[in-house]
């Protein structure tokens, strides 16, 4: 990797890193290799006790095609608030995508009527930092609700796990796991159930947990009009009156939404939303006017939603007001009105025009280490018959660097020449020597030695001035240092809740557009400038940064990870193959963008499996398998990663026929799944399930249903395995501690 994208490596990856997994629950008693059958040839018998494939067996589609029948509240408040005005108490419910038991639960556990009864007497929240469908509101500002868990979206579930971890979970991701607090009791916690061997002994708690308690109030809305039920918290009643409103006329929209704004106690958000993005320009024009008004930290994030359409200027800069009035008491908002602000000004401190005309006709400077060796050895001759001469030193300095930043030179000598580079530099400085040329070879060579503060205070005082190469490397990396540099700052302004000027924004905003035309740029630039302004908030800006960065560096997996979301967020799961074929299909197509069209057919598969559209999922997979044969023929050296995930489109439609129950149809795809690349065999997909896990739990369906010869087919297959690809996934490896004297764990692990 080139030694200046090191930390804006390391920083990208933490953008993109998955959502922090929670642990597993593992059945006790079990060690993590244990055999999975008799020998080969012997017939195939259930293991003595029940294997955690049987403890918590897999949902079958018709499981997933019912109905989630708990309740869930959208918000922790939203749960407090309804049990303190019922007097329940709270269950905090945390689940984990493919993690054996928590499938079990989301799949099966959480649609039976007789269970669900179990949670009736709780106010329930679910937590879970996965995402099951791309987008929480349509085109019209309608919810989309998330198909494992029903009443929430994905947002909504994905938000409120970082508060609960805070509150309530120790400091250790688990699931699944059930939390029950009273509110009214400092939300004190009465049980924490998780590592339980079996559903019986966390059903029995949730049972004994409301034993003896005072006669909850239940209030009772479902017979009254939808505006006596604007007023409450609970998700019943907001749905209610959403509903009312999509389906009534102009008189009772309005009679809704004016109702809305006079109640203070709840937020009315997505009624807000409704009208904001609805037909109705009159409600729409009333909605933005009470975003003006709010003083709701939720009216932040529909702000941002509001300003990303065109608007009149008046609109516009009433909307940017508010969100600086609600930085007085939310950071987040002062951050969003900065945003607006800085992206709508020019850059004092980085001559943006300047660059842009020196780097019109500037292509990558060539690398002879050859020739910057023996340029260095005539400079260091001259540096030691002229030790008092300044610009001697200098060039001293960028010969050190243009040597040390060649491919061919080692990390050991490259550190010495950053070494001597800096050191020249310095002593320049000291004798008269000032501008771009002096900071920027200490900038540059302060980095490499890690000395970071230094280096980004020199690369701020370099980028006032023009370098006489602006196509070296030195100068990209002095760029690079600036960004990183304004960009630190902002989020240190944000991370103690300080004010910054928006003027930050605007240096970073340039800093990477020079990048983006810089010949040394690279899609990591693009990449985590894209990043920065989304996590601002700044999303029309970073989709116009995607697309210019897409259109030089069309094979870009960064990129193209960007462009998937993007696509699903603004068109849903029905918009990406239709998206990415059309890419594919488009005249001078990059023979890899078949790859890409192949993987994004993948993601489609999973969110329909996510959404209960096995035929649809299907079909995806197959369009994947096609996308990655015409890739293999195209270009061959894309083999090894085209086979990689052909086998996991083919394990993915192996998994869709065994929750369908067509075992056949499962057995030869995820044999055929080995077959095509057997080192795929235990990655995880888009779901947290691997190949192995559904041959795992295919055999032992196969043996509940009196299928012997696929039960031995698929052990053989398993056998032939590396035992590597045999392990648990790591997020399921941590057991519970056992009790003592007894092998088993305790059925309660913690129970206050």
């Amino acid at each position: 990797m080139n030694r200046s994208l090191s930390l804006l490596h390391g920083m990208l990856l933490a953008l993109a890193a998955p959502a922090l997994c929670a642990r597993a629950q593992t059945p006790g008693g079990a060690p993590p290799n244990a055999p999975l059958a008799p020998p080969q040839g012997a017939n195939p018998t259930p293991p003595q006790g029940p294997t955690r494939e049987q403890t918590w067996y897999a949902p079958t589609a018709e499981d997933w095609a019912k109905p989630c029948l708990i309740t869930w509240q959208r918000t922790f408040d939203d749960a407090l608030a309804v049990a303190r005005a019922t007097g329940k108490p709270v269950l905090v419910c945390v689940n984990m995508d493919g993690e054996i038991a928590s499938e079990h639960y989301a799949g099966v556990r959480y649609r039976q009527p007789d269970i669900a009864q179990l949670y009736e007497p709780y106010v329930c929240v679910i937590a879970s930092v996965y995402r099951h469908t791309p987008r929480d509101h349509d085109e019209r500002g309608q919810r989309i609700p998330c198909p494992r868990f029903g009443s929430v979206t994905c947002g909504e579930h994905i938000a409120i796990e970082p508060l609960l971890f805070d509150k309530f979970m120790d400091g250790r991701r688990i699931a699944p796991r059930h939390i029950m607090i009273e509110p009214e009791q400092a939300q004190a916690e009465v049980y924490d159930v998780f590592y339980a061997f079996d559903t019986a002994s966390v059903f029995k708690s949730i049972r004994e947990g409301v034993l003896d308690r005072p006669p909850t109030h239940d209030v009772v809305r479902s017979d009254r009009p939808a505006l006596e039920r604007v007023a409450s918290a609970d998700t019943r009643d907001r749905a209610a009156v959403e509903q009312a409103f999509v389906q009534g006329d102009a008189v009772q929209r309005r009679r809704l939404l004016e109702s809305a704004l006079q109640v203070r106690e709840v937020d009315p958000v997505e009624l807000l939303r409704l009208a904001l993005f609805g037909f109705d320009l009159e409600l729409a024009k009333i909605a933005r006017k009470a975003l003006c008004e709010s003083t709701s930290e939720a009216a932040i994030d529909l702000i941002g939603d509001a300003l990303r359409v065109p608007l009149d200027a008046l609109e516009r800069e009433a909307l940017v007001a508010a969100l600086e009035r609600l930085g007085g008491t939310y950071p987040r908002a002062r951050t969003l009105a900065a945003v607006q602000r800085g992206l709508a000004s020019r850059s004092a401190a980085l001559d943006s025009a300047g660059w842009a005309r020196a780097l019109e006709d500037a292509r990558a400077p060539a690398t002879d280490s050859y020739s910057l060796e023996a340029r260095l050895e005539s400079q260091s001759q001259r540096a030691r018959s002229q030790p008092e001469d300044a610009q001697t030193l200098l060039e001293l300095a960028e010969s050190n660097l243009a040597l040390a930043t060649a491919p061919e030179t080692t990390r050991k000598l490259a550190r010495l020449l950053f070494q001597d580079a800096r050191d020249a530099a310095l002593a320049a400085e000291k004798l008269g020597a000032s501008g771009w040329r002096v900071h920027a070879a200490v900038a540059v060579s302060s980095a490499q030695l890690g000395e970071f503060e230094l280096a980004r205070t020199r690369a701020e005082a370099a980028v006032g001035g023009l370098p006489a190469d602006p196509s070296s490397w030195s100068s990209m990396a002095v760029l690079e240092l600036f960004a990183d540099a304004r960009q630190r700052a902002i989020w240190r302004a944000s991370r103690e809740k300080k004010e910054w000027p928006p003027q930050w924004l605007t240096d970073v905003h340039a800093a990477y557009a020079v990048l983006a035309r810089h010949p040394l740029g690279t899609d990591l630039h693009v990449a985590t400038h894209h990043d920065f302004l989304r996590s601002l908030g700044a999303h029309a800006q970073a989709a116009r940064v995607l697309d210019e960065g897409l259109a030089r560096f069309a094979s870009s997996w960064v990129l193209h990870d960007r462009l998937r979301g993007r696509i699903l967020a603004e068109k849903g799961v029905d918009g990406l193959e239709p998206a990415y074929d059309e890419l594919a299909r488009a005249p001078g197509a990059a023979p890899d963008l078949e790859w890409f069209a192949g993987y994004a057919s993948i993601v489609a598969a999973e969110y329909q499996r996510r959404a209960g559209a096995p035929e649809k999922a299907v079909a995806s997979y197959a369009r994947a398998l096609a996308h990655y044969d015409a890739c293999v023929t195209k270009s061959p050296e894309s083999r090894a990663s085209s086979d990689h995930y052909a086998a996991l489109a083919l394990g993915g439609r192996a998994r869709v026929a065994f929750e369908r129950g067509d075992l056949d149809a499962a057995t030869t795809d995820i044999l055929a799944s080995f077959a095509r690349r057997a080192d795929a065999a235990a990655t995880l997909d888009g779901l947290n399930l691997s190949p192995v896990d559904t041959a795992k739990q295919l055999r032992v369906r196969a043996i509940e249903r009196q299928r012997p010869e696929l039960a031995t087919r698929l052990q053989a297959a398993l056998d032939a395995l590396d035992p590597e690809l045999l392990r648990l996934p790591a997020f399921e490896r941590e057991a519970p501690p056992p009790s003592s004297g007894n092998a088993r764990p305790p059925e309660r692990a913690r129970d206050r």
